[in-house]
C-alpha cells in the first residue's frame, strides 16, 4: 500500500483487480475543500486510459512489476521465447502480450520484459530499429527524396512507407511506437 502523495509516473496501481500504470498525475489544492491528485492511467493489459482522481493522502494498492532485459530468441507456434540476459532464463510469452512489438523483432532483439507475479505484461522496444527492405518497387528515374512515399516490406514481413528512391536491400530505421520510417542507415 501507499498514498496518493507518493505517486510517480510509470507507478503500477493495483485497483478493482486490474494493473493500471500511472501516466501523468497532478496534486491539486483549491482554495476550498480538501486536496486531490487527478491522474491518468492506463491499463497495463488493454491498453486503456482513464481519468481518476483521489483524495490526497489516501491510500492506494501497488502492483510489483519487474522490468528485465531480455533477449528475443525464437518463435516457437504461437509464443515468442525470450532469454533472461542476466540468468539465461526462458520465458514463453503469447502473441497477445507480446502485441504490436512483433513486427520489430528478430532474433536476438533486446527488449524490456514486465512480469507480474511470474506474468508477463507487456513486451518494451527501444524506440527505433534497424530493419532491411526486403521488397519494394522500384523507383522510377525522376523521384525526388522528397517526392511521395511508397510501401516497402522489412525482413519482419511488416510493410512501412518509405521515400520513392529507397531500394531492396536498404537498411532503414524504424520508430517501434508508431512503425514511422525515420532514416536511411548507412553501414
Amino acid at each position: 500500500m501507499a498514498s496518493t502523495n507518493d505517486l510517480k509516473n510509470g507507478t503500477v496501481l493495483n485497483l478493482d483487480g486490474n494493473l493500471w500504470s500511472v501516466v501523468e498525475f497532478q496534486h491539486v489544492k483549491p482554495g476550498k475543500g480538501g486536496a486531490f491528485v487527478r491522474t491518468k492511467l492506463k491499463n497495463v493489459l488493454s491498453g486503456k486510459v482513464v481519468d481518476r482522481t483521489f483524495n490526497a493522502g489516501s491510500k492506494v494498492e501497488t502492483a510489483t512489476v519487474d522490468k528485465r532485459d531480455m533477449q528475443y530468441l525464437y518463435k516457437d507456434g504461437e509464443d515468442f521465447v525470450f532469454m533472461d540476459t542476466a540468468t539465461y532464463d526462458q520465458l514463453h510469452i503469447a502473441a497477445a502480450t507480446v502485441g504490436d512489438a512483433a513486427n520489430f523483432m528478430l532474433e536476438s532483439t533486446e527488449a524490456i520484459v514486465a512480469t507480474h507475479e511470474g506474468s508477463p505484461l507487456y513486451v518494451e522496444l527501444p524506440a527505433s530499429v534497424v530493419l532491411e527492405i526486403t521488397y519494394t518497387e522500384p523507383g522510377l528515374q525522376g523521384d525526388r527524396s522528397t517526392g511521395g512515399t511508397k510501401p516497402a516490406t522489412v525482413e519482419t514481413g511488416y510493410e512501412i512507407q518509405v521515400p520513392l528512391f529507397l531500394e531492396t536491400g536498404t537498411k532503414v530505421k524504424v520508430d517501434t511506437r508508431t512503425g514511422d520510417y525515420l532514416g536511411r542507415v548507412n553501414d
